[in-house]
């Protein structure tokens, strides 16, 4: 594995390059271009603040709109990069069969333009931390532990999503009712406490769910000022590592098949 990651850094500059390609194809003959990508969470921020605010009244010890675009904000990243990445391989067929170079570019580009994504929709983050007053602590530090770990979860999904695709094209119709029952399964329209007060026999069923560590400790750092939970943000990255080093020696086995195959 290590000798696979070695000369996967020889190809960092097709790495990069593919992921700009990504974002330019994503974008071409669009209208709006890249506001899309904060009109996708800013929308589902509108209607979750009206329907789980207004509507069905859900407790948050913060403002609506601020608590659903926090976790919406890395759950966006996470949702686009599954989307692309799952179907990056068959989608290259022409790349795959004809060109040699380490598949798991694809996927790696696909993150790279949805970390483009995540970066642009931020700018409506920060409008947001202005406008309800959010400071801006030291624990804000730990932001980038956060996208390190979501990238090895995101990354040990593409890479085994992708390689089972090659052989099941049923993968491509899963993966989008995966994602929706996913967002349900991570606290992004409720706190996490609901959890823990109906639930509580759940709860560390539940934190196996490697996003949820990830979005409530984005809520602790931003918006109450504390550092993460290191339980349930330890189990993510455990859960997140692992997946991705299986994943990574599943995809390569299967990377020889390819060729014959799409």
């Amino acid at each position: 594995m290590i000798a696979h990651v070695q000369n996967l850094f020889h190809f960092r500059e097709l790495i990069g390059m593919w992921a700009f390609r990504e974002i330019r194809v994503r974008y071409k003959q669009s209208l709006l271009g890249a506001a899309w990508a904060v009109l996708q969470p800013l929308a589902l921020m509108l209607m979750f603040t009206f329907v789980f605010s207004q509507i069905a009244r859900i407790p948050t010890d913060q403002p609506y709109p601020i608590f659903s675009y926090t976790a919406l904000l890395p759950w966006t990243l996470f949702a686009t990069s599954i989307s692309f990445g799952v179907n990056s391989l068959i989608n290259n067929m022409n790349l795959v069969t004809k060109t040699y170079f380490p598949r798991e570019v694809l996927p790696l580009g696909v993150i790279g333009a949805a970390l483009f994504d995540y970066l642009i929709a931020s700018s409506i983050f920060v409008l947001l931390m202005i406008y309800y007053r959010v400071p801006v602590t030291i624990h804000f530090l730990w932001i980038p532990v956060f996208i390190i770990i979501q990238i090895f979860l995101m990354l040990g999904i593409i890479l085994i999503g992708s390689a089972l695709t090659v052989f099941y094209r049923d993968v491509r119709f899963v993966v989008p009712l995966g994602i929706q029952l996913w967002m349900y399964a991570t606290p992004i329209i409720y706190p996490i406490e609901l959890v823990n007060e109906n639930l509580p026999q759940f709860r560390t069923l539940y934190a196996l769910n490697p996003m949820v560590g990830i979005v409530e400790s984005y809520r602790n750092v931003i918006l109450r000022g504390v550092p993460p939970n290191f339980t349930d943000l330890g189990l993510a990255a455990a859960v997140s590592i692992v997946l991705f080093i299986v994943a990574y020696i599943i995809f390569k086995r299967l990377e020889v098949l390819f060729n014959d195959l799409i």
